[in-house]
């Protein structure tokens, strides 16, 4: 089982089954409601013409608008968007949000094109996709490659056909509608599921060894939130490779050192060392905060951690989950573990359509209190199916979007 799309597929199949869920509503469940790819063509700053490919897979709207983000990436394809477009999918039904699931974005490298060249095809991107998004249809959101400044140009070239309506996107700047505490959402969540786990297990926080694969917007803010719940951050890595300290890293001062150099690489506040060895360094939790396919059947077997906390999209092949699971390591399955940011996503759709800001520590609250629910229902469920986290995920999420398509149908 080699491609994301095949492994999304497996877990969803592997509940349906546990459901008992027939063929029928099966193939309702699995096929996407609506797949869109065209080209985008940019007029570059030097007078040249380049075209790149885009994308909108939306998956689901049994539950609601369709929900999911924008990624500018070079390994932009048909079948991770789709895969992605299901996960979201199964992650707002975990949580139980009123949304379905979608994912879009456009096949290029960002990072070698213009601030004036990715804001004209953004635009590009919005205005083949403005009549099939909206607050009640499809609600977009930044992801990789993609940001607040991002979704303010999304909102602002949809306002073009339809007039200014903010609820179009979220992790909009929050000078046009954006929530207070977006930002540190997705970390926050991960923070959250961490203490609930650890105190399943019996285990504090406090003291606890955490190592994070990823140093970018969730793994960074993973990072700062649990050492002030003082957890002992001991490894993190990034593209330009890994530091380590036993004693536990300085984590503003690594912060402020990516800030500076662009990496972890270099930082003198713990021992350099290869970013393909963090994933099996000794450690309490083992936070996978990058890419997907990560943990694998080779690797699985040397992962020292006891709780694996799946902060990425699909960090964990399905050869690498039997290994964790036959070995006894917790997993907190990606769809429960990073839908952090899809909540408060949503709790600034709500104050959109409300025109009603909320305080950030209104935001916080509503967050921990729905993280602590879902991870209630979680446990509850693999208590009474003996299942793990994951089947039980799984099982609650397509079993709500189940039950949504049966009514409506």
């Amino acid at each position: 089982m080699d491609s994301f799309l095949e492994a999304a597929r497996y877990y969803f199949e592997r509940a349906a089954d546990g459901l008992d869920v027939g063929s029928r509503l099966r193939r309702q469940l699995v096929t996407p409601r609506r797949e869109i790819r065209f080209e985008c063509i940019l007029p570059l700053d030097n007078g040249e013409i380049a075209t790149f490919t885009g994308y909108r897979v939306q998956h689901d709207e049994a539950r609601g608008p369709m929900k999911g983000g924008i990624r500018f990436s070079p390994e932009v394809d048909h079948d991770e968007v789709a895969a992605l477009a299901s996960l979201m999918t199964w992650k707002t039904a975990v949580v139980d949000l009123p949304y379905g699931g979608a994912k879009g974005g456009i096949e290029c490298d960002p990072h070698q094109l213009s601030r004036r060249e990715v804001q004209r095809l953004t635009r590009i991107w919005t205005d083949q996709l403005h009549d099939v998004i909206g607050p009640n249809i499809d609600v977009p959101a930044p992801d990789l490659g993609t940001n607040a400044q991002t979704m303010a140009w999304v909102a602002d070239q949809f306002a073009l056909h339809h007039g200014w309506t903010p609820a179009v996107v979220t992790g909009k700047p929050i000078d046009l509608g954006g929530s207070l505490g977006r930002e540190a959402a997705t970390g926050r969540g991960v923070t959250h599921v961490t203490k609930l786990v650890l105190a399943d297990r019996g285990e504090p926080v406090t003291g606890r060894k955490v190592a994070i694969q990823g140093f970018g917007n969730v793994g960074s803010w993973s990072a700062r939130l649990l050492a002030a719940e003082d957890a002992l951050i001991v490894a993190v890595s990034d593209v330009t490779g890994a530091v380590r300290n036993p004693d536990g890293l300085d984590v503003d001062a690594l912060a402020g050192h990516v800030e500076s150099t662009g990496g972890v690489s270099g930082f003198d506040g713990g021992e350099g060392f290869s970013g393909d060895e963090l994933l099996v360094e000794p450690c309490d939790v083992l936070i996978p905060a990058a890419i997907e396919g990560v943990l694998t059947a080779d690797n699985a077997g040397h992962v020292q951690a006891g709780v694996v906390v799946e902060a990425a999209n699909g960090p964990t092949t399905p050869a690498g989950d039997e290994t964790l699971r036959s070995r006894g390591i917790t997993v907190v399955p990606d769809i429960f573990a990073n839908a952090g940011g899809v909540t408060v996503s949503y709790f600034e759709w709500v104050q959109n359509i409300q025109q009603q800001p909320w305080a950030e520590e209104r935001v916080n609250g509503e967050l921990a209190a729905r993280m602590t629910k879902a991870y209630a229902d979680l446990s509850d469920r693999a208590a009474a199916t003996g299942g793990d986290l994951r089947d039980a995920a799984y099982q609650l999420a397509v079993g709500r979007v189940a039950r949504a398509t049966t009514l409506r149908t």
